[in-house]
């Protein structure tokens, strides 16, 4: 029987290997394409087995699990770069920030103003991406495509949000098909708005595609890849 950090590392290898051949297939380095290791599955030792067998960007869903790990005796203190990639509540952010490298889901103006003025109380600019919900899924948080360029547009009077890129999700229904429309939306909506950003201001990350389709995302273009389940598989 395969122990558990054999099969975590096998799984991690698997995974790289797919977004190399995908890269590859879209014409791109495997370089270009980060992975993001998405942990909201299992606990702190499972999470350092991840860490251990060399992925080190690391994703959590819910604020106060991504506090919980950060600060575990089995991870604090280590070389990971923690990212929050879902929802984000406002009365969370101050709590948050100090733990993240990037925040994948700035989803709102409310949002924004939160962590501009969480970010300039503790004389730490805070890193994110704008999700924008190109599925146009009821249920999903993100801009409106169509408000994307007045949001752009607003980003001098946060100066102390680095915005570096956008973010979606793809529809639920569809298939392989309706989520690289999804992706290729994003890609679209990137080259739009990003030469009329504010100075200072590079819109290079397109954080999108998870376990059932980061293959159709990276084709589309993207540069982070949020990947869960497949990382763990036989583990639980």
């Amino acid at each position: 029987m395969t122990d558990r950090s054999t099969l975590v590392r096998q799984n991690l290898q698997a995974v790289q290997s797919r977004i190399a051949d995908a890269a590859q297939r879209a014409g791109r380095a495997a370089d270009e394409v980060r992975l993001v290791g998405v942990t909201k599955y299992v606990d702190a030792d499972a999470t350092a087995l991840l860490a251990n067998a060399g992925c080190s960007t690391l994703g959590e869903s819910r604020p106060q699990q991504l506090w919980e790990k950060a600060d575990s005796p089995e991870l604090a203190g280590r070389s990971i770069e923690w990212h929050l990639i879902g929802h984000l509540q406002r009365n969370k952010v101050r709590q948050t920030l100090p733990h993240v490298a990037l925040l994948h889901s700035i989803d709102s103006l409310r949002l924004l103003k939160a962590v501009q003025q969480a970010a300039a109380a503790i004389g730490q600019p805070a890193r994110a991406l704008l999700e924008v919900n190109c599925s146009g899924d009821a249920e999903k948080h993100g801009f409106a495509p169509d408000e994307l360029d007045a949001v752009v547009g607003s980003l001098a009077e946060y100066p102390d949000v680095e915005i570096h890129g956008l973010m979606t999700m793809a529809a639920r229904e569809g298939g392989a098909d309706q989520a690289r429309n999804n992706f290729a939306l994003l890609r679209e909506l990137r080259e739009r708005v990003a030469p009329n950003a504010p100075d200072g201001v590079s819109l290079t990350e397109l954080s999108m595609g998870m376990s059932g389709d980061f293959e159709e995302a990276i084709a589309e273009g993207a540069t982070m890849v949020r990947v869960g389940s497949t990382l763990w598989e036989g583990l639980r």
